[in-house]
């Protein structure tokens, strides 16, 4: 267990403000309830936003999420995990191949036309003996707008992307897993990302800076 509770590269868990934020919001008499309060502060705390340069290693880093107080799936897994490792808890980030049926026309358009999201990040906790996967991706505001069930973390179930949404309308379908690493694997992500949306997702220096959805 001592590669998920040591600081990353881009899992930055000793980050003044990632130590910071993980103290703040780690409130509970035992692990689980510590990780069901980081998972909450993480998901509705740090905006959903997956329009990113992704050819810079901070769009990865879990500090620099915070600071942004905005960032897409894989960032806001590692801190998620960044947080859970300030707190003690062991953890590490997973990923897999979903399809989202409900993306937007304008996501779909930046990424040449696919629904398919290659490298979907999500956290897995190492709580009461077991690994459990956690999903802080979508904010609260961000599934009320697009009538995305939101997702739940109880600590002993795996939080994982809905197949349906409020309107079962068919939502997220996940193809293909990708693993768990003890950091973010972002070389790998980048070369995934280059082979599957031939730089149609390589959005310039400026891409956080546009926008998505509401707070």
């Amino acid at each position: 267990m001592k590669e998920y509770l040591q600081p990353g590269r881009f899992i930055d868990s000793t980050h003044p403000r990632v130590a910071d934020f993980a103290k703040e919001h780690a409130r509970g008499s035992d692990d689980r309830e510590k990780a069901i309060a980081l998972y909450y502060a993480v998901r509705d705390g740090v905006r959903y936003h997956p329009f990113q340069n992704f050819t810079l290693d901070e769009t990865y880093r879990a500090s620099v999420c915070l600071e942004r107080g905005s960032g897409w799936c894989v960032p806001k897994a590692a801190l998620l995990a960044a947080c859970a490792r300030a707190a003690g808890i062991p953890a590490r980030v997973g990923y897999a191949d979903v399809k989202n049926h409900l993306t937007t026309p304008e996501l779909t358009a930046k990424m040449g036309g696919t629904d398919l999201f290659v490298y979907h990040g999500y956290t897995e906790l190492h709580l009461d003996g077991k690994w459990v996967k956690a999903t802080p991706a979508f904010n609260l505001a961000l599934c009320t707008r697009f009538r995305v069930k939101p997702l739940e973390f109880d600590g002993l179930n795996d939080s994982v992307f809905h197949p349906f949404d409020e309107d079962n309308r068919r939502h997220m379908e996940y193809v293909r897993e990708r693993g768990a690493f003890a950091d973010v694997p972002a070389d790998a992500i980048r070369r995934a990302f280059d082979e599957t949306y031939p730089r149609a997702f390589l959005l310039g220096p400026d891409a956080a800076k546009q926008t998505f959805a509401p707070a």
